[in-house]
């Protein structure tokens, strides 16, 4: 007879995944991380990401050429803008270009309510946002071929969004969802900034990075049976090292630990499940070389069949577990509303030279 051993390892099967966080325009140092792990021939079973995320991560999946670490490149030099004045320096642009999005939006993301008229537009007091985001929509089917997503040649795309009624995450998987330029839109509606919230399929969805803005754990139920090698590309530093000096600075460090990686836990989950699995199966091998009389053995052939489907549908493990980490040079709140062509072309070569760095160590 086969052993159970063996046919639960010909059930599971390697995946490696790329996991893509939410932060507005820091997404531009995604799209550096990626450019280095094309080039480095990795090849992406799973593409997971929310807000900013999915726009990259649907790129990615559904790239119009095929070259989709050039088209993603060209989508952020495209919504990239050359609004702030020459010679601004490092620690002033972000701030002016930050400025200028609020006021003036970005005509390739999102604009203002305040620019158009509408039946409440002397009532602010009831609009439910500030920011509308359709011209992503526009920009990303020049982007994007939606009806190559799901195809067996593309790479899954798995995208988080946040039901507002029921606070529950409602995550689009290409393996059964149609996926559609709205169901990026749904996973980018952040609240706080006052972008607007999208309807689709009957609900009402915002930013998923409400929830997890490392939807991790979401691949891992989306693929539990297996084993996998994940690179997560975290936006916001874990550490840092000075102590806030003004409200400013207190905010913007508690937006860094409220969005930073903290997948940590699902990867420990995942193997304390593999430890459980693994004793379980011994005692299993233990018990089958053992004398059982009828009544015993009939009820061990129960326990058997129960165990082999738990291992077959949790059975997956992360093997392993890869963070390239973005760094600051400067602290400054509203970093992700920066669009300026300078900033978004820095974060694309930080993207890429840090992803160079972690592949160089040998991850």
């Amino acid at each position: 007879m086969q052993s159970l051993s063996s046919r639960e390892k010909q059930s599971l099967q390697f995946e490696t995944v790329l996991v893509f966080q939410g932060g507005g325009s820091l997404g531009a140092y995604e799209c550096g991380v990626y450019k280095a792990l094309h080039r480095h021939g990795i090849k992406f079973d799973i593409v997971a990401g929310t807000s900013i995320g999915a726009v990259n991560a649907s790129i990615i999946t559904g790239s119009k050429t095929d070259e989709p670490a050039k088209a993603l490149e060209e989508f952020w030099l495209d919504i990239a803008e050359g609004v702030t004045p020459p010679g601004l320096s490092d620690e002033i642009r972000p701030y002016f270009a930050a400025i200028n999005s609020a006021i003036f939006g970005n005509p390739k993301v999102f604009f203002p309510k305040w620019f158009y008229p509408s039946a409440d537009y002397f009532m602010p007091y009831f609009w439910q946002y500030l920011y509308d985001i359709t011209p992503l929509q526009i920009t990303l089917n020049q982007y994007v071929d939606f009806q190559k997503i799901g195809r067996p040649e593309s790479p899954r795309l798995i995208v988080t969004s946040t039901d507002i009624q029921n606070a529950k995450p409602s995550v689009f998987d290409s393996k059964y969802d149609k996926i559609e330029a709205g169901h990026i839109l749904a996973s980018a509606g952040y609240p706080f900034y006052g972008i607007s919230w999208t309807v689709k399929s009957g609900k009402y969805l915002w930013d998923g990075t409400l929830l997890s803005n490392t939807p991790l754990r979401e691949v891992i139920n989306a693929s539990p049976k297996h084993d996998k090698k994940v690179y997560v590309v975290d936006l916001f530093p874990k550490t840092h090292p000075e102590i806030p000096n003004n409200m400013l600075e207190v905010w913007h460090r508690a937006r860094d630990i409220i969005y930073t990686d903290k997948s940590e836990h699902s990867v420990r989950m995942s193997k304390i499940v593999t430890r459980y699995l693994k004793l379980i199966r011994e005692m299993h091998d233990i018990l089958n070389s053992s004398n059982l009389d009828e009544k015993a053995k009939a009820r061990f052939d129960r326990l058997e069949q129960e165990y082999h489907n738990l291992a077959s549908e949790r059975g997956g493990i992360i093997d392993k577990i890869v963070r390239i980490q973005r760094n600051e040079h400067h602290h400054f709140l509203f970093e992700d509303a920066d669009f300026s062509i300078a900033t978004i072309k820095e974060l694309i070569n930080m993207g890429e030279s840090d992803a160079k760095e972690a592949l160089a160590k040998g991850n």
